[in-house]
């Protein structure tokens, strides 16, 4: 049997907003299922986000949802959720949004581990406000602010959010829909700060820009298919075998002192 999306959505919020090909839809149906197998409570779920294309998602999923300023969903989802510790509280953001103006935001939640489930939305620029580069911007490509190519070195979202504290890392692409759904389900599951990015195609900004590597929006898809390599197998490749690859799997997950636990506990010391 199909599942049954529709109880999930606004529909009067349709259509979308985003391009045909656009993996946007693709992750969003991915939450949507990651959200209906953790048996959620809508009326007690709140999906917060900033701004650019990422950003529309919680407009459409009927549930409580945070439309705020731009790299400022964290900070708000971190209000939402020291406010109400017992919501289920997930941020959607895309890569400049979470790694540029949110960039400072973002370590620090790391760093918290505070029990919010990040989704970040990696297209490697921003698509929404005309195709800039991003902090993800593969070196050499073409954006509408590197019309020379850019020479930027990119962030490893992954690695960033290790290193700053996150207890569950993991990286997937809208290719592997089965992957991407169980990720985000256990990111649900983890009593900390996850991070779940999403390496997605956008073809009309940043691929036609491109199009000497993507010739359309297919073969972006299957190109970030082929770049995708599984965690176990990347550690028997060499340097040279992983060069312009990345790792797609569960790659960091340690449990340790969850923000809000903490500070519950604080407060009923105090109150003693």
């Amino acid at each position: 049997m199909a599942f049954d999306y529709e109880k999930y959505i606004r529909t009067n919020k349709m259509p979308h907003i985003w391009c045909a090909g656009c993996g946007h839809g693709i992750i969003m149906k991915g939450l949507i299922r990651a959200m209906d197998k953790a048996q959620m409570d809508l009326k007690n779920t709140v999906i917060v986000s900033g701004i650019g294309c990422a950003s529309r998602l919680p407009g459409y999923i009927d549930c409580c949802t945070l439309h705020t300023t731009h790299g400022r969903a964290l900070p708000f989802a971190t209000g939402v959720k020291m406010a109400n510790m017992d919501l289920n509280v997930i941020v959607v953001s895309g890569d400049g949004d979470s790694t540029a103006i949110g960039g400072n935001h973002f370590i620090h939640s790391c760093r918290r581990n505070i029990n919010i489930t990040m989704v970040v939305f990696n297209n490697f620029n921003y698509g929404m406000t005309g195709g800039q580069y991003s902090p993800t911007t593969p070196t050499n490509t073409f954006a509408s602010t590197t019309p020379h190519g850019n020479i930027d070195l990119p962030f490893d979202i992954t690695n960033l959010a290790r290193g700053a504290g996150a207890s569950y890392v993991a990286r997937t692409t809208v290719y592997h829909v089965s992957q991407m759904d169980k990720f985000i389900y256990q990111g649900f599951q983890n009593k900390g700060f996850s991070v779940i990015e999403i390496v997605e195609n956008c073809y009309t900004n940043y691929g036609r820009r491109n199009k000497k590597i993507y010739k359309d929006n297919n073969q972006m898809i299957e190109l970030i298919r082929k770049a995708a390599v599984n965690v176990k197998a990347a550690q028997k490749m060499s340097a040279e075998e992983l060069e312009g690859r990345f790792t797609i799997g569960v790659l960091h997950h340690q449990e340790r002192q969850e923000y809000t636990q903490a500070y519950r506990d604080l407060a009923a010391r105090l109150t003693k």
